[in-house]
């Protein structure tokens, strides 16, 4: 859902090999086995794609995760039509997809990001009435990070509908919240907060079905950004080239108003980041309040894709003016520039007087 726009931004290489993690034993047949059944649990329960709808899977070869992954695919889709994009001219890709029609499905697997000119590529699928996957930047997480992405693309309906529709009824609902991060690091919203947004793998009576995977969010943000104030301690951000930085101790942000006045054990880093959306803002905005749901990343477990581990179970923030989500009237849509993803150290989580959040699992 997010985006992390910045001045200073590179496209991720295709992974060389040379990590010493990065070698090709990492994908067992047992890791093997659970990238096809996890594949086949999303397009079944999530996306519901079933024949007589056709298949195509546009993949590239470029790192050992894309490989792991095509597959996948090509198990739960015997009759699906495969197309390797760095073998064919973009004309042919835009033709294979002119043969789709309605609720038809299309699968990106990207080590990087397929670029088609001026052509968006999910958002015109979408707009044909396509279902879609999109895994992108899969290069960015290399060796037995693999693992731990195939592990995230499991699908729980249970789980992720049930708790996910439990907690848009909770924030909804809710006066305030606060979110605490240990070390007496408390930050408080206190302001009802605009309604949920679900990424939870269901699409009923939504206009298009699919997005960017994996999945397992749910976010909001205070309707009042000025009454959101106190300390965060903040365990990873997304730095300049979209990947995670972990700095080796946490930052503790001071937010004042809804703006970001202050880090305690900051590294160059992080001050680089906060000064590079000043330096286009004016000053730092504390926006989004994401609860992620993905049981497969954590603190202790991460991928160096930011867009990523977004999802991870805890609680994300979002610094920057822009959201494209809610609009809010002291941001000009022209102006606002960043958004750039920060995780707290959750250790519980407060909506109003009930504690939604704690022990690493959401309690609704």
């Amino acid at each position: 859902m997010t985006q992390l726009p910045a001045p200073q931004t590179k496209q991720a290489e295709p992974h060389s090999g040379s990590d010493p993690e990065c070698g090709s034993g990492w994908l067992t047949p047992d890791a093997a086995e659970a990238a096809a059944r996890n594949v086949a649990d999303l397009l079944a329960m999530a996306i519901e794609y079933a024949p007589p709808q056709r298949a195509l899977v546009v993949h590239d070869r470029r790192c050992e995760l894309n490989l792991a992954l095509t597959e996948a695919y090509r198990r739960a889709l015997p009759h699906g039509r495969f197309i390797d994009f760095d073998t064919v001219s973009p004309d042919d890709v835009l033709a294979a997809f002119a043969e789709l029609g309605q609720h038809d499905l299309v699968v990106l697997v990207q080590s990087t990001s397929f670029r088609l000119e001026a052509f968006r590529i999910r958002i015109e699928l979408f707009k044909r009435g396509l279902k879609v996957i999109e895994h992108v930047h899969l290069s960015r997480m290399p060796g037995k990070q693999g693992l731990h992405y195939i592990a995230s693309l499991a699908y729980d309906p249970a789980y992720y509908r049930g708790v996910g529709r439990a907690l848009k009824a909770r924030i909804d609902a809710a006066q305030s919240a606060v979110v605490d991060s240990g070390e007496g690091a408390l930050l408080r919203f206190d302001s009802p907060l605009e309604p949920a947004k679900l990424n939870i793998g269901d699409y009923s009576g939504m206009n298009n079905v699919g997005g960017q995977f994996p999945i397992g969010e749910v976010f909001t943000e205070a309707q009042d950004l000025e009454a959101v104030s106190g300390r965060v301690r903040v365990f990873v951000f997304g730095d300049t080239s979209f990947h995670v930085n972990h700095p080796a101790k946490p930052i503790t942000m001071i937010v004042e108003q809804g703006r970001v006045t202050g880090a305690i054990d900051s590294t160059p880093e992080f001050d680089n980041m906060l000064a590079i959306i000043r330096a286009h803002e004016g000053e730092v905005w504390l926006r989004e309040l994401g609860f992620g749901m993905n049981r497969a990343f954590s603190r202790s477990c991460l991928v160096n894709d930011i867009g990523t581990f977004e999802r991870m179970c805890g609680i994300h923030l979002s610094l920057g003016a822009k959201h494209g989500q809610y609009q809010k009237p002291q941001f000009k849509r022209k102006d606002a520039r960043y958004h750039v993803d920060v995780f707290a150290v959750t250790e519980a989580v407060w909506l109003d007087q009930d504690t939604v959040y704690r022990d690493g699992a959401w309690h609704v």
